[in-house]
């Protein structure tokens, strides 16, 4: 009998050049859809788009899988969803942005933020990577670090230990494997990171700097778990992140 992969939402990021095409591309990291198809989901590789169309679009998916990407613009911080997406700003309103402030792209923010807005509405499962998380905090008011202070403070190329809550979504989704010893060593890539949390969000995991490191949500519908680190990035040799995708795939495979 052939295998019914649940489709997962996969929203593709845009790139000025890539070294196969002569052109602008929309791009979706290779080891992220490699690990939703590891784990039995088909990833739908989902151009942004206008984001009242994010709904409806969305509605043909199982699940959401947000991922990394260029920085959020920091006007849209603190204001919420309904605030923050389709609305143009006069030059220099809203926060001051930090000058390690890179690739923001207002079109990526409207739809993912969209994207998020839906998804939680209706408790699609979702697992949110890095940018993702960021993304959900955002959305849900809250705020972002523009930068956490440059090489030697940042987690750019880094592999470190994060203290993951015992019983949370993220622990149980990592197993024995992963974080049944409440730590587990993740890779990061990411020069900001959560501020002030979001409504109803909850950390649930910190690097030993005290930076948050997933987030989960109390009391809302439907499996979700946000990682500020790269689960994908090791994945392939590491069945605790492996599993974090995994998770979301027989979540979206369950009947609602």
């Amino acid at each position: 009998m052939p295998c019914r992969r649940p489709l997962i939402a996969l929203p593709q990021r845009y790139a000025a050049t890539t070294s196969a095409l002569r052109y602008a591309a929309v791009v979706t990291a290779r080891a992220l859809a490699e690990a939703v198809f590891r784990a039995g989901g088909e990833p739908f590789m989902m151009l942004p788009g206008p984001p009242d169309e994010a709904a409806e679009r969305l509605s043909r998916c199982a699940g959401l899988l947000l991922p990394g990407g260029g920085d959020i613009a920091p006007w849209r911080y603190g204001v919420g969803v309904r605030v923050a997406v389709g609305v143009e700003r006069e030059p220099g309103a809203g926060a001051g942005v930090h000058s390690a402030v890179y690739d923001v792209d207002d079109a990526q923010d409207d739809f993912d933020l969209a994207l998020v807005d839906r998804a939680l509405a209706v408790g699609l499962p979702t697992l949110a990577v890095c940018r993702g998380l960021q993304a959900v905090n955002v959305a849900l008011g809250g705020t972002l670090r523009q930068d956490m202070g440059g090489p030697g403070s940042d987690h750019r190329h880094v592999v470190h230990p994060v203290r993951v809550v015992p019983g949370s979504t993220v622990a149980r989704a990592m197993g024995a494997g992963g974080a049944g010893s409440g730590e587990v060593p993740v890779s990061c890539y990411h020069h900001q990171c959560v501020d002030r949390l979001g409504r109803g969000l909850a950390a649930v995991a910190w690097a030993a700097d005290g930076t948050v490191e997933a987030l989960e949500l109390v009391g809302g519908d439907g499996w979700f778990a946000a990682v500020q680190w790269h689960p994908e990035d090791t994945a392939g040799v590491d069945a605790g992140q492996q599993a974090l995708f995994d998770a979301l795939i027989r979540a979206s495979a369950a009947p609602l």
